[in-house]
């Protein structure tokens, strides 16, 4: 299991729905949740697969910033 952590541009409730229509539908996605405190709006997935450029591009089809944040 991976823990992937992203920075993100994901500031309120309705924008996380939108993004949730995305990481729910991803078979390889555990599990996930944005800090909408954190000044980084951290987006955390729990994956069966190591791929963050999918995830990138799946929000960014979203509409929304996303880029991965170093360990």
């Amino acid at each position: 299991m991976y823990i992937l952590i992203f920075k993100t541009n994901i500031d309120n409730e309705h924008a996380q729905r939108k993004v949730a229509a995305v990481l729910d539908a991803e078979a390889s996605i555990v599990g996930w949740n944005v800090d909408l405190e954190d000044i980084d709006k951290v987006l955390r997935i729990e994956s069966s697969s190591n791929s963050t450029s999918h995830i990138i591009h799946k929000v960014s089809q979203a509409g929304f910033f996303c880029e991965e944040l170093p360990d």
